[in-house]
C-alpha cells in the first residue's frame, strides 16, 4: 500500500502518556500528510471528542494514568462518541486477552510498539483504516 497516498485528508489523535513515543509517532504520521493531534492524557483526549473532536482515526495506548485504554473505549462505546472514528490501539501490553478485550470494545485493530518501528505502525494503521471502510 502507498501510505502517501490520500493521507493528507486523514486526521489522527495520538493518545498515549509517554510524550517521547507521542512526538515520535506524531513526526511520523505528520511527513505522510496526515494531521496530527498528539494527547499524553487519556481524560483530555476524551473531553476533546466529547466536545465534538472527530478524528479519523485514535491510536490508544492501554497503560495509561486516570482513564487507562480499555476505560477510554468502554466511554468512547458507551456515549456513542465513534461515529466514523476508527480506533486502533497501540500498545506494549500484547497478550491475547488484552488483544481479545480491546476488539470486544471496539477497537478495529492492535498494534505491540514493542514490535513494530514507526513506519510500520504508519503502515499498519492506514491499513486497518482501508480495512474499516471497505468493511
Amino acid at each position: 500500500m502507498d501510505t502517501q497516498k490520500n493521507t493528507k485528508d486523514i486526521s489522527i489523535m495520538l493518545v498515549d502518556d509517554d510524550r517521547f513515543l507521542l512526538d515520535m509517532y506524531a513526526l511520523k504520521f505528520k511527513e505522510h500528510g496526515c494531521a496530527v493531534e498528539a494527547i499524553a492524557d487519556s481524560e483530555k483526549a476524551l473531553e476533546r471528542i466529547r466536545g465534538g473532536a472527530h478524528p479519523d482515526i485514535i491510536l490508544l495506548d492501554i497503560i495509561m494514568p486516570g482513564i487507562d485504554g480499555f476505560q477510554f473505549l468502554e466511554a468512547l462505546k458507551k456515549e456513542g462518541l465513534t461515529g466514523n472514528t476508527i480506533v486502533i490501539v497501540l500498545s506494549n501490553q500484547g497478550v491475547k486477552e488484552d488483544i481479545d478485550k480491546a476488539l470486544s470494545l471496539g477497537a478495529e485493530g492492535f498494534i505491540v510498539k514493542a514490535s513494530a518501528i514507526p513506519s510500520e505502525v504508519l503502515q499498519k494503521t492506514l491499513e486497518f483504516a482501508e480495512k474499516a471502510h471497505k468493511a
